[in-house]
């Protein structure tokens, strides 16, 4: 089932690396455990935090049903994913890279780059608070230091995918600890904890920090690290051989999101159990929550298991944002740089911000910072889900292996609630920035505005595209309507006359030669050429300019060198766009044969060029032959 459209495999120097063949019982499943962990820890990064800490506080357990309806939504799209990189050995964007339009493609990259960028952003905030917070480290020496975890990956990928894979696991093994001790000194409520799982949203800023909480559960980058993730290991390419494949990564994606989903709940119920039960409604930047859990619980071990759970998060999130990056960039772009340039190149754009925001606003504005930071990633993730859905859902790509109807209902129900979500928030942002712009409005219309429509546009193009071409392919394979005629008479068509389209490139040989083969030296021939020069479509046959001069030469050559070969054969100069006047010098001929060549322009020439054979074709009313 796998594709042969790109040029290289997805993280090719640990494209299946893994051997998962010939293994057996929980050996079989250790070997695919693994994949969907790095991908977890996207979903316990320091953004995260943020968000659920500030849910928590102002509005206590109430949005904890968020996080559950994430986890499920992360689940099922995290299994489509790993079911394209399985089935067709693609990521997520070498898929997109085959199926749409460069240009499309391009803005695609664009937007997942922002995503990137966005979830390093929360990485270089949570790691530089974490230093501060356990070492006293002011917060701008912080950002710079992360600079130096570029380095990492690179040491941890010389050791192979299984070290990776470990590395990460020891750190989410740190995080899962560390909340499961806060959790039971903080003492949370269980009956309101459980109310907190029907849905309910207080207020506009309990929608705005729930869209968080979903970018920053279900993430974009995610999506595309998980296709590729899953082509480490190595499996057999048999039907049953893929079905096992797709079963046990499932399995390992719902260990590890559940996983994911406990820590997180577990961070916002500190926060309800804490800030919010002692009335501290607005604790929702990261070092506040620091500093008041060890009198809150009552434990100084409160505050350094936090701070050191909150360093993991960071370090660990740091190593599956630049392996994201690897695999969009030469996913969508089939471009490769050197991986230390790639980390560093994605780490400066998210550092440049957290300078801005800490010179210039303070430390204290690094909370809404982060929980920005995730609201840009949720903005983005239609344009991942989308495209995700339709690869999975193609039966001619994914044959068996396609997802099933009610899988398909689910998937769209979830790309729905993200898309309406995000629209709504759009429109409230930018509503509340018109009204506190003023006079400076028409900045917001002249920029925001049509950027905004423009992504619309973008986000109803993948959605819609792939359905046209469907149908469309559906249509052309439909058998056509009436019975099979009688054949009889088959002997070869003899052409009286036949014109020949001449442009004077290496295409006429082709043409001339076609045509004689059609009609022999007993059919009468016709060359037809056309001036296109300006001064040719303006004065028309009264031109007398050195291109037409050369132009009526050239074609006299060829009519002597045919004369002289014993065919009958006269020629025409036409003035003008050649797409009205060949139809005009053709019928006036009476010719039964069209013979012309083609060039075999791509969109962007055609463009450029003009498409004459397509419309020639369709304004004279004899057979026409193309060659090229």
């Amino acid at each position: 089932m796998s594709d042969s459209t790109t040029a290289r495999k997805s993280l090719s120097e640990v494209n299946a690396s893994v051997d998962a063949t010939n293994r057996r019982g929980w050996r079989k499943l250790l070997a695919f455990l693994g994949p969907a962990y790095l991908v977890s820890v996207g979903y316990m990064d320091p953004g995260n935090w943020a968000t659920d800490i500030a849910g928590g506080s102002k509005f206590g357990y109430s949005l904890l049903w968020v996080l559950l309806m994430s986890n499920l939504m992360a689940l099922l799209l995290q299994s489509l994913s790993a079911r394209l990189g399985v089935v067709r050995q693609l990521d997520l964007a070498q898929a997109s890279r085959s199926s749409y339009h460069p240009v499309v493609n391009f803005c695609l990259w664009i937007l997942a780059e922002i995503a990137i960028a966005a979830c390093d952003l929360a990485e270089v905030l949570g790691m530089a608070i974490g230093l501060q917070l356990l070492f006293g480290l002011p917060l701008i020496w912080g950002v710079s230091l992360t600079v130096l975890d570029t380095l990492l990956l690179l040491v941890l990928q010389s050791y192979g995918m299984r070290k990776i894979e470990a590395f990460i696991i020891a750190l989410v093994a740190i995080i899962g600890i560390s909340f499961l001790m806060e959790m039971i000194w903080a003492k949370p409520e269980v009956g309101q904890l459980m109310k907190g799982f029907i849905p309910s949203l207080p207020s506009d800023e309990a929608l705005y920090i729930a869209i968080g909480i979903i970018g920053a559960t279900v993430m974009p980058h995610n999506l595309y690290l998980h296709s590729s993730l899953v082509q480490t290991r190595r499996i057999d390419s048999s039907e049953k051989g893929i079905w096992s494949a797709i079963k046990y990564n499932f399995i390992d994606s719902a260990i590890a999101l559940n996983a994911a989903f406990f820590v997180n709940s577990a961070i916002l119920i500190l926060a309800a159990s804490t800030f919010f039960r002692a009335g501290m409604f607005e604790v929702s930047d990261i070092q506040d929550s620091y500093k008041f859990l060890a009198p809150l619980t009552g434990t100084e071990w409160a505050s350094i298991l936090f701070g050191v759970a909150l360093v993991a998060a960071g370090q660990s999130s740091t190593i599956t944002g630049t392996l994201a990056g690897q695999v969009v960039m030469e996913g969508y772009l089939n471009l490769r740089i050197a991986p230390w340039l790639r980390r560093l190149i994605t780490r400066l754009i998210a550092i440049i911000p957290a300078y801005v925001v800490i010179l210039i606003y303070g430390e204290g504005k690094t909370g809404e910072l982060l929980v920005f930071s995730q609201v840009v990633l949720s903005l983005q993730l239609g344009f991942a889900v989308i495209p995700l859905i339709h690869f999975t859902s193609d039966k001619q790509k994914m044959g068996v292996f396609a997802i099933k109807p009610w899988v398909k209902i689910a998937a769209w129900t979830i790309a729905f609630i993200i898309v309406s979500l995000n629209v709504k928030l759009v429109i409230q942002e930018i509503t509340g920035w018109l009204n506190d712009a003023g006079e400076n409005a028409w900045i917001i219309w002249l920029v925001v505005i049509p950027l905004c429509v423009a992504t619309g546009i973008l986000l109803f193009y993948i959605t819609f595209k792939p359905l046209f071409d469907r149908r469309r392919q559906e249509k052309n394979a439909r058998p056509p309507h009436g019975s099979a005629s009688l054949l009889e008479n088959l002997e070869k068509p003899i052409y009286k006359k036949i014109a020949i389209t001449i442009d004077f490139s290496s295409v006429d040989s082709i043409c001339i030669q076609s045509a004689m083969a059609q009609g022999g030296k007993n059919a009468s021939y016709l060359l037809v050429h056309v001036v296109e020069t300006a001064g040719a479509i303006w004065y028309g046959s009264e031109i007398a300019d050195s291109e037409s001069s050369v132009d009526t030469a050239s074609l006299q050559d060829y009519l002597d060198q045919l004369k002289q070969q014993g065919y009958q054969v006269e020629m025409r100069i036409g003035y003008g766009n050649p797409k009205q006047i060949i139809p005009e010098l053709v019928t006036k001929f009476d010719a039964d044969l069209l013979v012309m060549g083609a060039h075999g322009h791509k969109w962007a020439k055609d463009l450029i060029f003009g498409t004459t054979v397509d419309t020639v074709r369709h304004r004279v009313a004899i057979p026409v032959l193309i060659v090229r």
